[in-house]
């Protein structure tokens, strides 16, 4: 079918040059021939002919040429081919205007050419860009939108304090990394409502959960069909608005990195549970939220000096330690607990040690306490 296409063009083309310039070209050989071939639709004709038998010859590889640029517009981003799009519309109509001027200047060739290169220039230029720099596009005119309506109830004298002290929006996006997803407890603060403004789950991201389901390990493709279980599950619930961005950066082969690299760009938060994701982000001064921090803050406030049981479960790494863990996974050393591994024992707590990682507490037997 695109064959056929291509051999009508250049019918059309051949029938329209044959038409206006046929009879001039026979006239110009000096040769005698019937009046008849002088006649316009008969140079139209031979116009058509001519051209039709060139497009049995080069009509092929247009074909494959166009086949190729047809296969990489089908398997481009959806987002890259708008933007694209966008961007050449652009580049046209500044070449247009350049061209304007540029249409009085008297020059041989030259005012003829340089218009029609400084419009396939710009307009190349205008898709490259407006395709590979979409997400600062979006980001750009995000931020925009938010000035505006930060202004706007500033102006109406309706501005929400309860954020006071924080440049982070209020909406600002929420960008969820693999761990967080698959740890399972993002979900429930989800529907809580505790997690304000969009979540957004790179096709990155995706890809790595969907890698990970299908693994050759059952553990590994466990965490990943759970993932996706409550990645669905997320996307079900009505208190959020959830995106998946066909968004990548070829240049960057890190997970991680790629999550910086975006929360850069779109003013977002990344949300995880990863403890050392969650230090390179502090240091790119990239806003971070760890779930691990949001579970040990409303974890019971635990002092030293307080009596609590716990069953002791395990050793130590240290000599004489022993190892039990709360209702709620928080691990306690036990000092000099070895002794007591398999029994339920009460403890003194000596000392509490609170991280990004996690919570742990150090105590000491009760009956210990008291011979001392």
């Amino acid at each position: 079918m695109l064959k056929r296409m291509v051999q009508v063009f250049f019918v059309v083309i051949g029938a329209a040059l044959g038409f206006i310039f046929m009879s001039e070209l026979i006239s110009s050989l000096n040769v005698q021939l019937p009046a008849w071939l002088l006649n316009e639709y008969v140079g139209g004709g031979l116009g058509a002919l001519l051209f039709f038998l060139l497009s049995l010859w080069v009509a092929d590889p247009i074909v494959r040429a166009l086949t190729v640029i047809e296969e990489a517009i089908v398997k481009a981003p959806i987002t890259n081919v708008l933007f694209g799009t966008v961007g050449l519309m652009f580049g046209l109509i500044v070449a247009f205007l350049i061209g304007l001027p540029l249409g009085g200047i008297q020059i041989p060739v030259i005012s003829q050419v340089l218009p029609i290169f400084i419009t396939i220039i710009l307009g190349y230029y205008g898709f490259r860009i407006g395709s590979q720099k979409r997400d600062e596009i979006v980001a750009l005119f995000g931020s925009i939108g938010r000035g505006a309506n930060k202004d706007r109830k500033k102006d109406e004298g309706k501005a929400d304090t309860s954020n006071e002290g924080d440049d982070r929006p209020a909406t600002s996006l929420k960008i969820f990394d693999t761990s967080v997803i698959i740890d399972g407890r993002i979900a429930d603060v989800s529907r809580t409502r505790f997690l304000e403004g969009t979540i957004v789950i790179p096709k990155f991201v995706l890809d790595e959960l969907q890698h990970i389901a299908d693994s050759s390990d059952a553990l590994k493709r466990n965490r990943g069909r759970r993932g996706l279980d409550i990645l669905n599950q997320i996307q079900k619930e009505d208190a959020v608005e959830v995106k998946i961005e066909d968004i990548d950066f070829d240049d960057v082969d890190a997970v991680d990195s790629k999550l910086v690299k975006l929360a850069q760009e779109t003013s977002g938060v990344v949300v995880t549970n990863d403890f050392n994701l969650n230090k390179v982000c502090d240091l790119q001064g990239v806003p971070v939220l760890n779930i691990n921090d949001l579970a040990n803050a409303v974890k019971p406030v635990v002092l030293p000096g307080e009596e609590m049981s716990v069953q002791v479960i395990k050793d130590g790494k240290e000599e004489d330690q022993g190892v039990g863990y709360l209702d709620d996974g928080t691990m306690i050393v036990i000092e000099e607990g070895r002794s007591y591994i398999g029994r339920q024992v009460d403890v003194i707590v000596t000392s509490v040690l609170q991280t990004s990682a996690g919570r742990m507490i150090f105590a000491k037997p009760k009956m210990l306490e008291k011979a001392l």
